[in-house]
C-alpha cells in the first residue's frame, strides 16, 4: 500500500499471526482483507460467506473474534495514508519528552517509538504501529478548533516521519472534522480497520 500498489483480490482474505501479544487486527482494503489474529483458518472461513468482503468487519464476526481471543474490539476506523514531505512543518511545534495527554497515552498502548509535539494546547503524536508502519494522531484543543490547526498538524506529520516513509492515520468515520483535516492535509483514504486489545479499551 505504501508503494501505491493494489493488493491481490485472489485470494481476497489473508490470515496472518497476531501483530503482538494480546492484540489482533482486521484491516480491509479494496478487494483484500487481512485478519491478523492467532486463530485457525477453518474457524475464520466458517464466518466468511464466499466473496463477502464486508464480513470480516461485521459486528457478527468481530464479536466472535472478541469471544475467541478474550479481547475487546475498538471502533472501525477509516485508514488514510500521506506521502512524505520535505522541509519544515507548516506550524511551529515543541517536542515533548513526556506527556499524560489522553491522546498520547492511547498512542503508547498501540505504538512504539512514539514522539510527541505540542502546538499550544494541541498535540501531535507519531509512532510505529500495526506492521511497523508509521502512524500519526492529533488532538486539537476545543478552544483552537475551526482555524485549520488540525489540517496543519496532520500535514506536519508528513514532514516528521523518519526515513522518508509515508504516514498512516486511523480516523473514526463519525469524526468528520478530523477526517476533513487529514484529507485537506493531502492524505488519501486506503481502507478501514479495527484493532482488538485487552479490556479496558480506551
Amino acid at each position: 500500500m505504501e508503494r501505491g500498489e493494489r493488493l491481490p483480490t485472489d485470494p481476497w482474505l489473508d490470515l496472518v499471526p497476531s501483530p503482538s501479544p494480546h492484540r489482533a487486527a482486521v484491516t480491509s482494503f479494496p478487494g483484500h482483507v487481512v485478519v491478523a489474529a492467532d486463530v485457525d483458518r477453518p474457524w475464520v472461513d466458517s464466518w466468511m460467506p464466499d466473496g463477502d468482503l464486508s464480513a470480516p468487519l461485521s459486528p457478527r464476526f468481530l464479536c466472535a473474534l472478541e469471544d475467541r481471543l478474550r479481547l475487546t474490539a475498538g471502533s472501525v476506523d477509516a485508514v488514510v495514508l500521506g506521502s512524505p514531505l520535505s522541509g519544515e512543518p507548516p506550524v511551529e511545534l515543541v517536542a515533548v519528552e513526556d506527556s499524560t495527554h489522553p491522546r498520547v497515552l492511547r498512542a503508547r498502548r498501540f505504538r512504539s517509538e512514539t514522539r510527541v509535539w505540542t502546538c499550544g494546547p494541541s498535540v501531535l503524536v507519531v509512532g510505529k504501529g500495526l506492521g511497523g508502519r508509521w502512524e500519526a494522531a492529533i488532538e486539537v484543543d476545543e478552544a483552537a478548533r475551526n482555524r485549520g490547526l488540525g489540517r496543519s498538524l496532520a500535514q506536519a506529520a508528513r514532514h516528521l516521519v523518519p526515513e522518508g516513509r509515508p504516514v498512516w492515520a486511523q480516523v473514526a468515520p463519525g469524526n468528520a472534522s478530523s477526517l476533513r483535516a487529514f484529507l485537506a492535509a493531502g492524505y488519501v483514504p486506503v481502507g478501514a480497520e479495527v484493532l482488538l486489545a485487552p479490556i479496558p479499551f480506551p
